[in-house]
């Protein structure tokens, strides 16, 4: 019996051990392996597709030496060194971001990959196999036709699509590649497929459409199948009336779609079900659907088993054959729009036996799941979406319906309404809607007595990962990142919007200004690349940009159109290669960028514009807008002339350079006062952006710093400043010596600041800086103000990434150790891996503490009027004039550091 139990501790010590050298080993290989920026991406339809992975290494100086990729077919095949597709040998380079060379890749393949890295001990470790898979590649590999119902564009409710179909041979594999010109359910023998929402994505339907790749195949059965489609309006067949005329969409038509669906059998035969005019449709209990206003659903119309098999159809009538909506069908490859948390009431007000308002803890994008039980059939349920209240408990509207213009009452703002069927449990929840919402308000044709269970609030928002986190020993601060974080979220919806319920605009002005926001603490590169796609599609000939983007083509190319807010078309692809060190968007965009800059010099060719919207929503102070649109225009041909220097286009590059020069000697000349060192009034505005955006000459920067210091000290250290304001003013002041005045602006808690809509409530960032504003400007969950959330991350934590050495190849650390904050943390899970930046005080010193991740480097810029001691030796220091740089490799330090 002791033997045996010694055998027994022995068997479990070598088991353990294996356990800890298998996993300890793992932990130091190559992780997080993406296919064109995501795991194990299903469907794509790029020819060359990009590969991309980190080290897992916490070992001091890890880097990787050398890489080797491995393609193939076959998984078991790849494990024993045999790439049959695409091996890149042994390459000695640190690089992790790599675009395929191998042979060409084949419609509906899977493929297996792997990579090796040789770390700095020339160590070879080896990732787990990932896999991508293709889509249709070229277009002649779609098949059938595109089918609608019989209805015009103004019926109203939406139809549903079947086809039943027999096989008698063991499935192997089945893929659904899904097309259509509005939005979709796919189901197969009765079940959804998968918990995507809304898709596909919004895009300038008569140029390009998207479509989707589902995996069905554990959804069949050998024998019958039945396949079921519904189609929604989305923003296709927009059927509300508003002040943005998406009503009179160039494209708007009745829904349709186009589906494949491709099944592999167990001998490695195909067969390739297509739409076409076998297809029945009918109406569903879907009676309206509108993207911008709500969902209409009758459950007595409901069509049980519609989607299983055996069901009958005989009375249904035959899909029609219409036409292609677009030339161009593109595979849908981006995080999608998912269900991201449910919430319950924290409060039911039942005011009357047909009234109850329901409170949620916070205001969110979404819809509701409704859920009732033993109603009289015919029961009418109004739902209705608010994000404040009227004195009187009654959800109040007044501040987001202003841009509706509705040309009847049949189509209320921001409610769905549900009639019942009667007599069981039912359960209703929007499938083509979402609002902006933190207050519900359901009444009711008849009693019917609500409970807490009846409603939940569904959050909603393209599923990107989190990349970021902020903590600091200022909960305020604290929560002003997380209602920023909120914003952006609720306004990504497959592109940035501006607001979640009165317009849910791709706003470009919104979007550029927040793009480091988003970057900093969430992985959008895919939402941001599709988005690019849609610039090119809404540029004109002449190089201008809608306002708006997806834009109908009714509203957008006249307001609002200047290079103060559609820089997004630069600034947002520089961001994407500073941060992602991917040059791959800013090739795309190089003859759009070109294009747009170009425009603004023919129009302008002094090199001052006054094209633009300027400082949208100042808090008090206009400032000038042609100081504001042509800083706006300086920095997107600054990024021209870099970009055209980046691919090597030389004599781009010398042009462009020289254009830039041009505008910023017009600019001084214009706008800058040498005698009092002030730009035009001399605003927090005008100040801020000649300083953030590099326009200020250097022997007047701290000049012009030291004045903008003492303007905002004329406010008390509060804000007044639009937008564009909004993006600079921090910034300026963390970068020119004045941090502390940064922080005290960023953590006021009066108005106006950003802390001022905390203390009264705010789970998101506001429209305007007043509580309540009687005018069009007072949406209560917008992003435009959103840039506080990067600069959290660069004004406290310190954490840049470099442009020569992007994507935080080297990281540029210049943390400000602010008078009033003991304690605060910044990380980013940059393409290399974790960047930490942490600081508190500590016995009159500051502890900071670093992460560098592996195969990168750092510099840290440590103020010369301070000592310091640090955890490790292997550091090498160089003097500036302000600054002791002091270099890092991969690991971990920690800083003990003391002012003089």
């Amino acid at each position: 019996m002791i033997k045996q139990n010694q055998n027994n501790t022995r068997i479990k010590y070598l088991f353990l051990l294996f356990l800890l050298m298998y996993f300890g080993s793992y932990a130091q290989t190559p992780v997080n392996l993406k296919c064109e920026n995501l795991v194990n991406p299903l469907g794509i339809d790029v020819r060359v597709p990009r590969f991309s992975w980190h080290l897992n290494d916490i070992k001091h100086n890890a880097y990787q030496t050398a890489y080797q990729i491995e393609i193939g077919t076959d998984s078991i095949a790849l494990t024993q060194d045999k790439a049959t597709v695409w091996n890149t040998g042994k390459v000695i380079s640190s690089d992790i971001l790599i675009t395929y060379k191998g042979e060409s890749l084949q419609s509906f393949s899977t493929y297996f990959w792997r990579v090796k890295v040789w770390d700095q001990n020339r160590k070879m470790k080896v990732s787990r196999i990932q896999r991508f898979e293709t889509a249709i590649l070229q277009s002649s590999d779609w098949k059938g036709a595109w089918i609608s119902d019989f209805h015009d564009m103004n019926y109203k409710p939406a139809p549903y699509f079947r086809k039943e179909v027999s096989t008698v041979k063991t499935i192997k594999s089945a893929r659904a590649y899904i097309a259509t010109a509005g939005l979709y359910e796919f189901y197969v023998n009765g079940e959804k497929i998968g918990n995507r929402l809304l898709d596909p994505m919004f895009t300038k339907f008569d140029t390009r459409n998207l479509y989707a790749t589902l995996d069905i195949t554990a959804h069949l059965q050998k024998g019958k199948n039945a396949f079921g489609i519904l189609l929604g309006n989305g923003w296709y067949n927009h059927q509300s009336t508003a002040v943005w005329k998406f009503d009179k969409a160039i494209w708007r038509n009745r829904p349709r779609c186009l589906i494949n669906i491709r099944i592999t059998y167990s001998d490695d035969t195909t067969e390739t079900i297509t739409t076409d005019e076998t297809w029945k449709t009918a109406d569903s209990p879907i009676i309206f659907n509108s993207i911008y206003t709500g969902e209409h659903y009758d459950g007595r119309v409901e069509i049980s088993n519609w989607n299983k098999p055996n069901f009958d159809d005989s009375n249904w009538k035959k899909a029609i054959l219409v036409k292609t909506p677009s030339s161009n069908l593109v595979s849908q490859q981006l995080h999608p729009i998912r269900v991201t948390a449910q919430l319950k009431p924290t409060k039911m007000n039942r005011v009357n036996d047909t009234l109850t308002v329901f409170t949620f803890p916070r205001n969110i994008a979404g819809t509701v799941r409704f859920s009732i039980k033993n109603a009289a059939s015919g029961t009418v349920f109004r739902i209705k979406h608010a994000e404040r209240l009227y004195e009187n408990g009654m959800v109040d509207l007044s501040n987001i319906d202003l841009h509706y213009r509705p040309t009847d009452n049949s189509d209320p703002f921001q409610t769905d309404i549900f009639i019942a069927k009667g007599n069981t449990d039912e359960t209703f929840s929007p499938k083509f809607n979402y609002k902006g919402f933190q207050y519900v308000e359901v009444t009711s044709n008849k009693p019917f007595q609500l409970n807490e269970d009846c409603l939940l609030a569904q959050e909603m928002h393209s599923d990107v990962p989190s990349v970021g986190k902020i903590k600091s020993s200022n909960e305020v601060l604290n929560k002003i990142w997380e209602a920023t974080n909120s914003s952006y979220l609720a306004n990504l919806f497959g592109y940035p919007t501006d607001c979640p319920q009165r317009e849910k605009n791709g706003w470009t002005g919104d979007a550029q200004i927040n793009i480091e926001t988003g970057l900093y603490n969430f992985d959008g590169i895919t939402i941001y690349e599709k988005w690019l796609a849609d610039h090119q599609d809404e540029q004109q000939t002449d190089g201008g940009i809608s306002n708006i983007v997806p834009n109908p083509g009714a509203f957008g190319y006249e307001f609002a159109t200047g290079p103060d807010w559609t820089s997004s078309i630069a600034i947002i692809p520089w961001k994407i290669y500073e941060f992602y060190g991917d040059n791959t968007l800013l090739n795309k965009m190089y003859p759009n960028i070109k294009k747009y800059v170009d425009l603004i010099d023919k129009k302008y060719p002094e090199g001052i514009t006054d094209w633009g919207l300027g400082d949208w929503v100042p808090v008090k102070t206009q400032s000038s807008k042609p100081l504001t649109s042509t800083m706006y225009y300086y920095a997107d041909a600054l990024i021209l002339a870099k970009t055209a220097k980046l691919l090597g286009k030389t004599s781009d590059a010398e042009h462009y350079f020289k254009l830039v020069e041009k505008i910023k000697t017009a600019f001084n000349q214009q706008f800058f006062n040498p005698s009092t060192k002030l730009y035009a009034s001399g605003t927090q505005t005008e100040l801020s952006g000649s300083l953030y955006w590099g326009l200020v000459p250097d022997e007047f920067k701290q000049e012009v710093a030291d004045n903008l210091y003492k303007k905002v000290q004329e406010t008390n250290f509060h804000l007044d400043v639009g937008l564009l304001g909004t993006k600079a003013l921090l910034n300026a002041l963390s970068e020119n010596c004045y941090a502390d005045a940064a922080y005290k602006i960023a953590s006021q808690e009066d108005f106006p600041s950003w802390g001022y809509w905390i203390k009264n409530g705010a789970t998101t960032l506001y429209e305007n800086w007043p509580l309540h504003v009687e005018k069009n400007d007072a949406s209560l969950n917008h992003i435009m103000f959103g840039e506080i959330g990067a600069w959290m991350y660069k004004g406290l934590g310190g954490i840049f990434p470099d442009e020569n050495a992007p994507g935080f190849k080297h990281i540029i650390f210049k943390p400000n150790f602010v008078n009033g904050l003991d304690y605060f943390q910044a990380e980013h899970e940059s393409p290399y891996g974790k960047i930490v930046s942490k600081w508190k005080r500590k016995d009159k010193k500051i502890i900071y503490d670093v992460i560098v991740p592996p195969n990168s480097n750092a510099s840290f810029y440590l103020e010369k009027n301070s000592t310091f001691s640090c955890s490790s030796k292997d550091i090498q220091i160089s003097n500036e004039e302000i600054y002791q740089v002091i270099q890092l490799k991969s690991g971990k330090y920690s800083f003990a550091i003391k002012n003089k």
